[in-house]
Order: C-alpha cells, then structure tokens, then sequence
C-alpha cells in the first residue's frame, strides 16, 4: 500500500528487562496466557468475533437503504474494513522485539501512554460491552424464538427476561476459563453455528420465495422517517464488521519470532475468515431483503416461521454462536478488569478474584440486557458511535502517524478515504439509532 518504515520512536522495552514478578503475572493474564495458537485460530475466532447479531440485521438495513445505496454500503464496508484489519494485523510487531498485544497498547505507542490510554480504552470498552449486552439479548431472543416454533401456541408463553437469564447462566460458568485459547473450542463451534444459520437463513428466504406483494421503497413513508431509517441501516452496517476490537488480542495468542512473525499466519486466518464473513453476509442480505422487501423484519429468523423444524434448528444455532462471541468480545474485558485490580488496586492474582470479577461482569451485562432489549436500536445507535471509530478509521489514523506515506500517494489517499467514511458513519448512524430506541421505549414495559 506504498507504506515506508515506521516513524522513528525511543526503543521499546525489552522483555529480558521484566522481573519474575512481572513476567509472572503478564502469564496469568487472560491475553498473554498462552501463545501457541495455530493461523485456523485465528480464522475461526475472527469469524465467530465478526458474524452474529449482526448478519441478521443485515436485510432490515437494506429495507432501509434500499438496493442501490444498500449494496454499495455493504461491499464498500467489507473492502474498507479488510483494509483495517490488514493494518492492525501489520502494526502488531512493526518496533523490532515488542508486541503490541492489546488496542490500547497499540495506542499509546502511536498517541502518548496516556492520551493513548483515553482514545483506545473507552471506546474498546463500549465497543466489547455494548456487544456482550447485545448478545445476551440475542441470545434470549434466540432462545424464546425456539420455544415458542417448538410449542405453536401449546405452551405458557414465558417472559423474554426468563430465557435472558438461561443464556446468563452458561456464561457464569464458561466465563472462568482463563485465556483465549481455552475457549477455541467454544468458539469454533460458534464459527460453524455462524455458517450453519447464516446459509438456513438465506436459503429457508430462497425456498419460500418472493412474497406476492413485496416491496421494495424504503421502509419509512415519511420524509423525516427515511432520513432517519438510512442513518440507522448504517449503524446495523457498521455494527456487521465489528471484529477489529479483538484483533490485536487474537494475535498475542499466536507464537512470533524474527524469522516467521506472528502476522503472517495471522493474516492467512484473517483471510480466510473475511472469505468466510462475505459467504454470510452477501447472501442473507440481498436473498432476505429481495425475498421479503420492506416488510423484513430486524432479526430475519423472526420474519421465516417455515419450516418449523429448520427455522427452531437455526435459532438454536444462534444461540451456540453468541453464547461464543459473547466469551470472545468478553476476554479483553477480562484482560483490563483483572489488570487493573492487580496492578493498580494491589489484589494478589488468584482464582478467587477471577472468579468474583467474572461473575459481576456477567450478572451486569445480563441486567443491562434484560432491562433494555431494543435489539434493533441497539444495533444502529452502538454500531455509529462506538464500532465505526475503532473499525473504519481508528487504525487509519494510527497507520498514517507512524508510517507517514508521502502525500497524496495510494496509502495517503486511502487512508483519508476511509477516515472520512467513518467519521460520517461516527456522526450520522447513532442518530438513526438513537429515534429507534426512542420508538420503542415508548410502547415498552420493564422485565416484560
């Protein structure tokens, strides 16, 4: 991309410079555990970071985009943020003897440690949290949808609430594994989950076929409605490519050396999983919006009833893939909450303090989720404000401090292109987001 050498910075630390002390407890950090991760990890946890609530959303943001711009947006979202990713992936080790295993790491290399500090860890934080928020509501959602195919109408119907604390209560326990690569099962079977659902929901859309009086004008009838409605298909497009929050984390997993560094199987993984993400996300969204137009609804599954059997399979499927997204964006949360007690509130490391952590992140993501299940809303209003800076734009900025390209090269102009479409989708898509959120709160009662 016409890059040059990195920026001349004062040399980094070296590792040999820890104490056993500190090497110790970089060890029982959650991100630093274990470095021995194979490039398909990096696939499937990419793949099962990126694909979930997400691609469901996808054929309501074409409702209100419509064809023309809703195409455009969504291959030009892909390219953008396969163009990040490949940043991120290429500034991991770009200082010769350090890593940069963490965003914020990365950030404060670029901006200051403390500048850094403020610019990367707030929205990382609101980026994983609002996703683990969402994806308990996913989840229960999911859940209840299950229930209620599997029954037609021969059962008590339940509360939403319920079947949000049943998904909780499997993160309560999977939530003590200690690293990400413990999870690597869970989150390969939520990557195959992810394509199993993804294919059910566009093909189950391609079987029934067009419905008879389908429409495709965009979903609003008013003026101020359409504005509104194109502001917040972009969030749900922004919210689609939100993997770049654990990138960096991925790749501290993988082992690095001067002859054969970490990026290069991260990289063929990266690949692979965007191959992977575009079989998903291309198919469910244009086959849902054209066999269903604007009458689509935010999550397609709840729009298919037919067939009964293969439309509660893909729910259940749904709910094995956000149960591991939700330990994949869960784990840098992990990472910052420990490192913080442990190095600036002085708490010894143990399995006692993991636990207790642990668990109230846990119960207060299920407790935010239960009490504001706006999942459409959700999507639009966190995709614009928190996912377009650290995905569009965030690593562009970074890319351009430190390797400078000469201006008005392909790196140069690149880079400003995709600044300038994130800092749009920053500004405009929690607008759209925002209205929805207000709509349904007014029809809405607590822990219903």
């Amino acid at each position: 991309m016409g890059t040059q050498a990195p920026a001349s910075y004062p040399p980094p630390a070296k590792d040999d410079t820890k104490t056993a002390e500190e090497k110790k407890l970089e060890e029982w950090l959650p991100i630093n555990g274990s470095r021995n991760a194979k490039w398909w990890y990096s696939a499937f946890h990419n793949v099962t970071a990126m694909v979930g609530a997400g691609v469901l959303g996808l054929p309501y943001a074409m409702s209100e985009l419509g064809w023309g711009p809703g195409i455009v947006v969504m291959i030009l979202s892909w390219i953008i943020t396969l163009y990040t990713l490949w940043q991120m992936v290429e500034m991991h080790e770009m200082v010769p003897g350090k890593r940069f295993d963490r965003y914020h790491e990365l950030g404060q290399h670029v901006f200051g440690e403390k500048l850094g500090l403020w610019i990367v860890v707030p929205q990382q934080l609101v980026v994983e949290v609002s996703l683990n928020i969402i994806y308990m509501v996913t989840g229960g959602q999911s859940l209840k949808k299950f229930h209620d195919v599997i029954c037609d109408g021969g059962c008590k119907d339940i509360k939403l609430s319920y079947f949000i604390m049943i998904f909780a209560s499997v993160h309560f326990v999977l939530s003590q594994l200690p690293n990400f690569n413990s999870i690597s099962g869970v989150s390969l079977a939520a990557a195959v989950m992810s394509i199993s659902y993804s294919t059910i929901a566009w093909g189950a859309s391609l079987h029934k076929g067009r419905e008879a009086n389908v429409d495709y004008d965009l979903r609003a009838s008013t003026t101020p409605g359409r504005v509104f409605g194109v502001l917040g298909g972009l969030g749900d497009v922004a919210f689609a490519y939100s993997g770049h929050n654990v990138v960096l984390e991925i790749q501290a997993t993988m082992p690095s050396t001067p002859e054969k560094p970490s990026k290069h199987a991260m990289w063929k993984g990266a690949l692979v999983a965007y191959i992977i993400v575009a079989l998903c996300y291309f198919p469910v969204t244009f086959v849902g919006y054209w066999a269903f137009g604007n009458s689509v609804d935010d999550n397609i599954l709840i729009t298919l009833s037919k067939p009964k059997w293969l439309i509660a399979a893909a729910n259940m499927m749904v709910v094995v893939h956000v149960i591991g997204s939700y330990q994949v964006y869960a784990m840098p949360v992990f990472d910052m909450m420990e490192s913080f007690l442990v190095k600036k509130l002085r708490f010894a490391p143990s399995l006692k303090l993991r636990l207790a952590s642990r668990t109230f992140y846990v119960a207060f993501t299920m407790f935010i989720g239960i009490s504001f299940p706006f999942f459409g809303g959700l999507l639009s209003f966190f995709g614009g404000l928190a996912f377009a800076p650290t995905t569009y734009f965030l690593p562009c900025i970074m890319w351009l401090a430190v390797y400078k390209p000469k201006r008005f090269s392909l790196s140069w102009l690149t880079n400003w292109i995709c600044i300038i479409i994130g800092v749009l989708l920053l500004v405009l898509s929690p607008i759209g987001g925002l209205r929805q959120i207000i709509l349904s709160a007014k029809t809405y009662k607590f822990y219903q």
